[in-house]
């Protein structure tokens, strides 16, 4: 057979193909849609947005509709939109065939609760990451009150890590680095419910039961949190279960390599 006639034949077969894939896309283009699968992934206890939610947000801005075309649906605006939700840690839209589609969705985990200054409230994760309130969903999880500048439309946590002018005005690295600390660690986590910000700039824990106060000073690195930490540690371990839980009112690990202690006031 001659050269020309292989590749013509070659080409034909490869338009065929072509033509082939074209009607293949516009006939599953043409299949109109049903709900979708939606699968919400949830890390811990806090479940910040649920399937039903997912849908009316859908519906609510005409993202989609039952019956639409396969080929009309707004795939990257919706993944886009879903991102957007400060609750959202990662989200993945995507057709299948037959006019299925599906939605992936990852939630974000909340460490603390933060209340600032400016009476405003929002959420920080396990990344650093600012969450907004839900006002369907809550999570107990740590709280943070006191002097605290940060606002949620602030400098995010990269932002003031790597910048040393802002390191020294604002506050959400060292409640990052304490609070993600106390989450970390079982004994903690069990133990303390609130970090306080003093307006001299001292952190102070308040434990879940109990009148004590245990006076933290700054978290200005995670060496500095860690070292204060051990310290505390050791000292519930080793002299509470002699002195009793109820015995000091106030532990301040403020001091390099000690730890003070005030004693409760006894009568006579």
């Amino acid at each position: 057979m001659k050269q020309w006639v292989k590749i013509t034949l070659w080409s034909l077969f490869g338009l065929l193909v072509l033509v082939l894939l074209v009607l293949t896309q516009q006939a599953q283009d043409d299949i109109p849609t049903e709900k979708p699968e939606i699968e919400v992934h949830v890390e811990g206890e806090a479940h910040f947005i649920t399937e039903e939610e997912i849908l009316s947000d859908l519906d609510f801005h005409r993202f989609w509709k039952k019956g639409m075309r396969s080929g009309d649906l707004p795939i990257g605006k919706i993944e886009a939109y879903l991102k957007r939700i400060s609750q959202v840690k990662d989200a993945r839209v995507y057709r299948k065939l037959g006019g299925e589609w599906r939605i992936e969705v990852t939630t974000r985990t909340p460490i603390a609760r933060i209340f600032n200054e400016q009476g405003q409230t929002y959420y920080l994760d396990d990344e650093g990451v600012k969450m907004k309130i839900s006002d369907l969903h809550a999570a107990r999880i740590l709280v943070v009150t006191g002097d605290v500048p940060d606002r949620f439309e602030g400098e995010n946590l990269s932002e003031i890590i790597n910048n040393d002018s802002l390191k020294s005005i604002r506050k959400l690295d060292d409640i990052y680095r304490i609070s993600n600390y106390v989450c970390d660690d079982p004994l903690f986590h069990s133990l303390i419910g609130q970090i306080h910000l003093e307006t001299n700039g001292d952190f102070v824990l308040i434990p879940l039961v109990g009148d004590q106060k245990v006076v933290f000073g700054s978290a200005l690195t995670e060496k500095e949190v860690a070292e204060k930490f051990k310290k505390l540690k050791i000292f519930y371990e080793e002299a509470m279960p002699y002195e009793g839980w109820d015995a000091y009112k106030e532990i301040s690990l403020k001091y390099e390599d000690q730890i003070v202690c005030k004693k409760k006031e006894t009568d006579g």
